[in-house]
């Protein structure tokens, strides 16, 4: 079994339903969800809206290989109404967002078959707190097999960062 780390995030509907729909997705089609942060307010990063984000950690065990978890949250994303990824780092309001974080300590960067990009640890985790703070509550001591830091060293390091 494999241990895959995602980040989920809604800023669109009933915030709390949506991520509780997503997860159940995910179990059905994905693995099971052994560990799940609690779910955090946050504002949106990267671009401007109202709206403000519900965000949460899950860590998921599952047999699939990456790029076949990539397809599969996809899938997940557009079941629960979501109809297209932000593309070149332009943000908008979403009803699901999906991103696989770590998967083991596995560092990839493939395309999928439907030509989705997946780049393994995510490549802007360091960068956000709303993905680092749920992800230290579940996974502390989880090595960034790039950045050779736990979770806990880069969140403090994002949190330092952020006081100057």
């Amino acid at each position: 079994m494999h241990r895959v780390y995602i980040s989920l995030g809604t800023n669109l509907g009933d915030k709390e339903r949506n991520l509780r729909l997503a997860l159940k997705h995910i179990e059905e089609q994905i693995g099971k969800v052994v560990s799940l942060s609690a779910f955090y307010a946050t504002a949106p990063w990267g671009f401007t809206s109202d709206n403000s984000f519900l965000n949460a950690a899950a860590c998921v065990e599952t047999r699939l290989l990456p790029l076949d978890v990539l397809e599969r949250t996809q899938s997940v994303e557009r079941q629960l109404g979501r109809k297209q990824k932000s593309v070149n780092g332009a943000y908008k309001d979403r009803l699901i967002d999906i991103d696989l974080l770590l998967y083991d300590d596995w560092v990839v960067s493939d395309v999928s078959p439907s030509g989705a990009r997946l780049t393994l640890p995510h490549p802007l985790m360091a960068e956000r707190d709303f993905v680092l703070q749920p992800l230290a509550e579940i996974a502390p001591q989880l090595l960034h097999p790039v950045l050779g830091k736990t979770v806990e060293q880069l969140h403090a390091g994002l949190l330092d960062k952020e006081r100057c």
